[in-house]
This record gives C-alpha cells, sequence and structure tokens, in this order.
C-alpha cells in the first residue's frame, strides 16, 4: 500500500475539520495509507502575509522538520502547498542547509487533486453527483500551483454529474486571506460578483480546491442564497458535506 503524509492547515484543523476526515476517506479508497503528524502546525503564510518574516521562518524550518523524512506530502489546501514550495525557498534562501532542505522538501508535496491525477495516475475516485457541477479556480491552485485540468478531469468522471462551465471561473473570490478582513468592501462586492457567475452557470453545486475560498463563497452563499451550496474537492469526491 502506498504512504502519503497530510499536511492539514490550519483552517481545516480549525474551521473545516470534514475536509480533512474526506481527504483520508478519499486516500484510503485509492489505496493510499495516510499517515498524520501531530507535530504538524501553520505553514507560516498569515504570519509571512503580515510581515512577519522571522515568525514565517521558524514555521517554515518546524514543518521541514516534521515532514522532512516523508516520501510523500498531500494537502487539501493549494495555498499551503504554494507556501512551502515557492515562499519556503525565498524565505531560507539566506542559510543554504535550510535552503537545500526546502527545496528538496518542495518536490515532494502536492495539492490533492494533483496528487490524484498526477502522480496516481488516476481520475475515476467512485464519486458520484446526481446533477449539475461547475468548478471555481482558486487563486493559488490555478496560478501558483498550475493547477486546473486535475480537479475538473475528477469532477467530470464521478457518476450522473454533468459539467458546467463558470463565468469568470479564474476571477478571485475576494478572500485573500487578510485581504477579506483589510478590505472587506471589495471583499463582498468580489464574493458576489462570484456568486453571481456561480447562479448564471445554472449549476446545481460549486466545487473548489480551497478551504479559504469556500469559507468566504459559502458564507456569501448561506447569508443570500441559501439554497446554493459549495463543497470542497474532497468532500465532493468523498460523498460527504452533503454535496449529493
Amino acid at each position: 500500500m502506498k504512504k502519503a503524509s497530510l499536511f492539514i492547515p490550519c483552517i481545516v484543523d480549525l474551521f473545516l475539520p470534514e475536509i480533512g476526515e474526506a481527504t483520508v476517506q478519499v486516500l484510503r479508497r485509492l489505496g493510499v495509507d495516510p499517515l498524520y503528524h501531530k507535530a504538524q502546525t501553520c505553514c507560516g503564510q498569515p504570519a509571512m502575509n503580515a510581515g512577519y518574516r522571522d515568525q514565517a521562518k521558524k514555521a517554515a524550518k518546524h514543518l521541514i522538520d516534521v515532514f522532512g523524512d516523508d516520501d510523500v506530502i498531500v494537502s487539501p489546501s493549494g495555498s499551503c502547498v504554494y507556501m512551502v514550495k515557492h515562499h519556503y525557498p525565498q524565505l531560507l534562501r539566506d542559510e543554504p542547509a535550510w535552503l537545500w532542505r526546502a527545496e528538496e522538501l518542495s518536490e515532494r508535496i502536492y495539492e490533492l487533486s494533483q496528487y490524484i491525477v498526477d502522480i496516481l495516475g488516476i481520475e475515476e475516485v467512485g464519486a458520484s453527483f446526481k446533477g449539475t457541477v461547475t468548478y471555481h479556480e482558486s487563486c493559488h491552485i490555478l496560478r501558483g500551483l498550475g493547477v486546473s485540468d486535475q480537479p475538473k478531469r475528477l469532477i467530470q468522471k464521478a457518476d450522473g454529474v454533468k459539467f458546467l462551465p463558470l463565468p469568470l471561473a479564474d476571477m478571485c473570490c475576494g478572500f485573500g486571506g487578510e485581504f477579506a478582513e483589510a478590505y472587506d468592501y471589495i471583499s463582498e462586492e468580489m464574493v458576489k460578483e462570484k456568486v453571481g457567475c456561480y447562479l448564471e452557470s445554472g449549476a446545481d453545486l460549486l466545487v473548489l480546491c480551497e478551504p479559504g475560498c469556500l469559507l468566504n463563497i459559502s458564507g456569501y452563499l448561506s447569508r443570500n442564497h441559501p439554497e446554493k451550496k459549495a463543497l470542497h474537492i474532497a468532500n465532493f469526491l468523498a460523498g460527504t458535506g452533503g454535496g449529493g
């Protein structure tokens, strides 16, 4: 049986634990034994975005120590994967020993849909949904990791699904971590426009791969369109979270 270490980001751990549980279910269904290191903590992205580079470095070194011996690390959060793959080498560029470890680790960490499709070579995971589905392209996953086709292939292979394109699918939902707090009035208009595109698509369900986007979009939906739902791809593939 293949093994993969789980990197569970803060938002999932604190607010959306069902995503972590679904990730485990999907990996086990695909013959992967998921390992969880209890010593793992935040990747340091919030600290880095706020300008606290020393604290971000401390978090980065801790994560490197925790996952340093694992062959494969999988996370249901593309922004955290992007942080490890691209920002760790930048943060640690003046410390050669740590830079080498960061660069080496960056080759072994994957976003969930990327791991399933590109590494396992699987598109049919036994998922099902009776209805129409569309997909939101989260910024870090699309622009940072270059992941776009992988989640859409997984969705389209689900039994009973009719896939519909999302207008302006690559437009930011307005979350952006601290952006949503610092510029809440702009963020509100952006998520309003994103949800408008979802409604325009005519889809029954919106699927996405980023927990932060899910919090933002689901929050707006619950306040303004409670009949509509957004779901993380892990829950969609596992058949959990009320998606179908």
